[in-house]
């Protein structure tokens, strides 16, 4: 379930600016990928920009964003065989951002599976879920089915996915083939989203769902330079970026809840 609204902040080094109350610092926990990161902090800027509209300023408008990228977080693909050393990492990574930041998320849907004890963990740091932010988009659709792609501890829907609360609540279908999915999460990772070869393999897949609403449950796939006729592809980062700037604009007073109703 998403967490209360909290009142914790955390001052800037800068100090406050002059016109008032600064949003709430924003953090990212990145690593599995990289690009991935940076890839949410694109769209936090892009979602911040979007919901001040006319009131944007420049630089001194943008969000403040700390980033934390730990390579051993790449191990995550393979979480069963690796789950101790990723959930070691994983809560020192949390322990290191928490005091910098107000609201944070993780840049990589398999680590949400580890939601519940990071929500333990952060204090009164605002931690923002991949299951919350796709049962508020599937709810905005007015429908409760869609495709969910992702790596197989994701799409695999078991109690290692992050997704695995919705189970009941939502009627996800998922690719004939996971590990061919999962191959070529492998390959992007390695190769990025921009070949001839990756982008005809990616549409193969979505095309071969019967679901137009199609979730991005991984990372690396919005990295992929591909549309599909037919579809429509709703990448989880970006849900999660507008999510980040809603709570870190909200709590300045910056907006109001008409945020809420803006279409991604």
């Amino acid at each position: 379930m998403p967490s209360a609204p909290s009142t914790h902040r955390v001052r800037s080094a800068c100090g406050e600016p002059p016109h008032g109350n600064a949003p709430r610092r924003i953090g990212i926990i990145a690593g599995s990928g990289p690009e991935a990161g940076i890839d949410l902090w694109g769209k936090v800027l892009h979602w911040n920009r979007r919901i001040l509209g006319e009131a944007f300023r420049g630089d001194i408008d943008s969000p403040a964003v700390v980033v934390f990228s730990e390579p051993i977080l790449g191990l995550s693909m393979d979480m069963r065989q690796n789950d101790a050393v990723v959930w070691d990492c994983l809560k020192r990574t949390i322990d290191a951002i928490v005091p910098h930041v107000d609201v944070f998320t993780v840049a990589c849907n398999t680590l949400h599976y580890y939601a519940p004890r990071i929500r333990k963990r952060c204090g009164p740091a605002e931690f923002i879920d991949v299951a919350d932010v796709v049962r508020s988009h599937l709810a905005h659709l007015e429908t409760d089915s869609a495709a969910l792609l992702g790596a197989i501890p994701v799409a695999s829907l078991d109690e290692w996915s992050p997704y695995y609360s919705l189970r009941e609540e939502v009627n996800f279908e998922r690719p004939a083939q996971l590990a061919s999915l999962h191959e070529l999460i492998h390959e992007i990772k390695l190769l990025g989203g921009d070949s001839s070869e990756i982008r005809g393999r990616f549409s193969d897949i979505v095309s071969g769902l019967e679901s137009e609403t199609v979730f991005l449950a991984c990372t690396e796939l919005p990295l992929v330079t591909a549309t599909v006729p037919g579809k429509s592809l709703v990448d989880v980062n970006d849900l999660l970026a507008k999510q980040l700037v809603d709570k870190a604009l909200n709590w300045a007073g910056t907006v109001d809840d008409q945020s809420d109703r803006m279409e991604s």
